[in-house]
């Protein structure tokens, strides 16, 4: 036998093999999903497949013709489930048209004798998918399309020492994350180069949990920069060298059973009176003498429940506070185990306050400590008030041998500061386990899942806002809100405060009465929870939103092959989906928007001069499935039992009839079931509440086993700054870039690459004249970005 009849014999087998393999897959899957209730055309297909296999194995032309028919319907199915989507078209058609090219050029030479219209036939089906998938790469349904540039002019650029600086988290108490320096713009960006890396030397020890992250915003005062690394570490840098001026280690000691290891920012205040204005902060209360040691002070929040003030200038611990510069927030706690309780974001300091909030440990049990929230003295360290969520008088200080209230509703991310009013804003989680909640009381839901309104000289409330109701689903408060005076469509300026919130929902609250300003009906929702529990019948949605415009389906589930997307559709059907607040289940309910959020704490950017915001939205869907209590999984914790340091995983929800599982919703190939997007950069205009523009963002880079850079728009965890230059920047995503966009069209201007991944919120300030803009990157543990201990100046090149 010749070597080329061989040749044929071997290609015809194959070629045969294959598609009776695939039909054989798409049977059975097909079949499993359809008795689930999903789409017959798994079965159609597989039927079609067998019957192309037969005919190749008897070198019979009609392979070709049925095997186009195959081609062209899968693409009008396509077509029709997902629209011209190219990333949900590619694991529909991948395989497929790989097959089809086989066959072109090893079948129709060798199998079977030529025939033209058979071959044509192949040939144009595959014309067909290549003509859809052109057409899909550059018509995105998922993308919006939209300018800003006629919409608000841009101020001049601001000049003097205050804009120079980044004194608080949001560079602003009021969170807006805007800057008004201009140096760098849409033309020049391009140019940003590296202008000096600092390295912590903080990294991933033995005794650290998964959840150890970089995600730290610098603080800019002067010509100092101040940051913490994961550990609390403190570092004081110049600001134009990045060179290590002073650093502080509180020598936390870490466990593996610690939920979070991370330190997002430090706080920063002036009490002196020339300090007006130093990070959004108004002069001293007089508990420090002007010009003496420690009047400027940095304010270090530390994870195993310690506040630490030291002196600005050198580092020095603030004798006058506290205990010798150490205020320990474990006081009066009902648990006082390190890290159940955690401070990992910087404290909201005025004139006289510093007003500190946590933590707490999710899901481990109904006995842990207190969400309390305390002001404390910005000078002394001494304790002017309370307001304890979960107890029936929040301002009623605990008496002698007494504490604060177990399992209070805890507010954990950043909160907002609006001077004027001397008011604090909130953003509150729900009392602890999270995803079961039978037994709550009405005093633990009384401030739960929403925006909690205090005045900040006092703590007396001023008034709350629930976003949740309820909440069954960790969907609590997880951004700074940010304070900003918006002019309406009647021209009138009306102060309000905006809160993201896990759902997708934008709250936009009037600040002075927390009465909504954007409309936010309450709508019916899934009903049905677990033996024991209840769901609100009711949520309130939001009209300002990035929520899915419709519920999830079977068409939406995703897969690098048709293969897995199979898997994925089947696994999509067997778990309880109603849509968003779908209660959870012993079955598993699928929750979308995700544990993880829509937002997430790096909150949005507004530019409070163009009234307009960027945002991030995610879209990334988890699945929650209740553990009845039995063997192995008591109602109590067995003696010395700790946290699993994770947010993810099995968590053990002692105390409540159920532990839970909690994952994102994956393939077995570890991608999301969901199709991308699952990451976008965003603009609104705040005066009409229009969402103007909407672009993918990310890579496959740093997420595929193969590092090809396909832009499906990544999970992100960390925010967007917007400066008055035109130009805003975002770490964040699931790839180690740091990137740079057009405000005004969301067209992305420049892109550098990060050591490690960049989960935190960059910052800009100005120095001798220069420009810079500054990321940690340092990556994050759950989230599976690479770990390092990089900060990272970019700035143009001197001329």
């Amino acid at each position: 036998m010749s070597t080329s009849s061989s040749s044929i014999r071997i290609g015809n087998v194959l070629s045969a093999i294959f598609c009776g393999l695939t039909a054989l897959y798409l049977l059975i899957g097909g079949a499993w999903l359809l008795a689930v209730g999903g789409s017959p055309y798994y079965i159609a297909t597989g039927i079609a497949l067998a019957v192309v296999a037969w005919l190749i194995r008897r070198r019979h032309p009609g392979a070709f013709v049925l095997y186009a028919l195959v081609l062209v319907g899968t693409a009008g199915w396509g077509l029709w489930e997902s629209g011209p989507d190219f990333w949900a078209l590619v694991p529909r058609c991948d395989v497929f048209v790989v097959f089809g090219v086989w066959l072109l050029l090893v079948a129709s030479p060798s199998l079977m004798p030529p025939r033209a219209i058979p071959v044509g036939a192949l040939l144009g089906a595959l014309v067909i998918w290549g003509g859809v998938l052109v057409y899909a790469a550059f018509n995105d349904p998922q993308t919006v399309n939209g300018t800003l540039s006629a919409q608000a002019a841009a101020p001049a650029p601001a000049s003097g020492a205050g804009a120079a600086d980044w004194p608080a988290y949001g560079r602003t108490e009021q969170g807006t994350r805007y800057s008004p320096l201009a140096q760098i713009t849409p033309e020049n960006v391009k140019n940003l180069k590296v202008a000096w890396t600092f390295r912590t030397g903080d990294m991933k020890g033995p005794n650290d949990p998964v959840e150890i992250t970089n995600e730290v915003t610098p603080l800019k005062i002067g010509d100092m920069l101040y940051l913490c690394s994961p550990h609390q570490i403190l570092f004081a840098l110049d600001a134009r060298t990045g060179e290590l001026k002073w650093k502080f280690d509180p020598k936390l000691k870490a466990d593996p059973s610690f939920q979070h290891v991370t330190c997002r920012g430090v706080s920063y205040a002036d009490l002196s009176a020339a300090g007006a204005g130093a990070a959004g902060a108004t002069p001293g209360s007089g508990t420090a003498a002007a010009g003496g040691a420690c009047t400027r002070r940095i304010f270090l929040p530390v994870n195993d429940g310690h506040l630490y003030a030291l002196d600005a200038q050198t580092g020095a611990r603030c004798a006058g506070f506290a205990n010798d510069g150490d205020l320990d927030l474990q006081h009066d706690e009902p648990v006082t185990t390190p890290g159940m309780y955690e401070p990992t974001s910087p404290p909201v300091v005025t004139s006289k306050v510093i007003v500190v909030a946590g933590s707490v440990e999710d899901n481990f049990s109904t006995r842990e400590p207190s969400g309390v929230i305390r002001g404390f003295d910005v000078g002394t360290g001494k304790l002017l008030w309370v307001f304890d969520p979960g107890a029936q008088d929040p301002n009623a200080m605990p008496g002698p041998g007494g504490h604060y209230t177990w399992n209070s509703p805890n507010s954990w991310a950043p909160a907002a500061y609006d001077p004027s009013l001397d008011m604090v804003y909130l953003p509150m989680g729900v009392s602890t386990p999270d995803i079961w909640g039978g037994n709550r009381t009405a005093l633990q839901e009384r401030y739960a899942s929403g925006l909690l309104a205090l005045h900040a000289s006092t703590g007396k409330l001023a008034w709350f806002y629930q976003s949740t109701h309820h909440d069954l689903w960790d969907m609590d408060q997880p951004s700074q809100p940010t304070v900003a005076d918006i002019t309406g469509k009647d021209g009138k300026t009306v102060p309000v405060v905006y809160a993201p919130a896990k759902t997708g929902n934008l709250y936009v609250l009037d600040r002075r009465t927390g009465t909504p300003v954007v409309p936010a009906p309450e709508r019916p929702v899934p009903q049905g929870a677990a033996p024991g529990d209840h769901v609100a019948p009711t949520q309130p949605f939001s009209d300002l939103t990035f929520r899915p415009a419709k519920n999830l389906s079977g068409a939406d589930m995703w897969g690098a092959t048709m293969y897995d997307q199979l898997v994925c559709r089947v696994m999509f059907h067997q778990l309880r989906y109603e849509g968003i607040y779908t209660p959870p289940s012993v079955r598993g309910t699928l929750v979308f928007p995700g544990n993880l959020g829509m937002f997430e704490w790096g909150g949005i950017a507004v530019d409070t001069d163009r009234q307009i915001a960027i945002a991030n939205p995610i879209a990334l869907p988890f699945v929650s499935r209740l553990i009845a209590r039995g063997p192995g999984n008591p109602m109590e914790p067995v003696a010395g039992a700790k946290g699993s340091g994770t947010e993810v995983g099995v968590q053990p929800q002692y105390g409540v009839p159920y532990g839970v599982t909690l994952n994102p919703f994956l393939s077995p190939f570890g991608l999301p079931c969901k199709q991308p997007a699952w990451g976008y950069m965003a603009a609104i205009d705040l005066k009409t509440n229009q969402v103007v523009w909407k672009k993918r963002i990310g890579t496959s880079r740093d997420s595929s086993p193969i590092p090809l850079a396909f832009k499906l728009g990544m999970p992100m965890l960390g925010g967007p700054i917007v400066t008055s230059g035109g130009v805003a920047f975002i770490g964040a995503t699931a790839d180690d870039y740091i990137r740079a966009f057009d405000v005004d069209n969301g067209n992305e201007l420049w892109r550098a690459r990060l050591p490690a991944g960049g989960q935190a919120t960059p910052m800009t300030y100005s120095a001798g004249g220069r420009q810079y803009v500054v990321i940690a990157a340092g990556g994050h543990g759950s989230f599976g970005t690479k770990l390092g201990d990089y900060v990272i100046a970019y700035a143009l090149p001197n001329k």
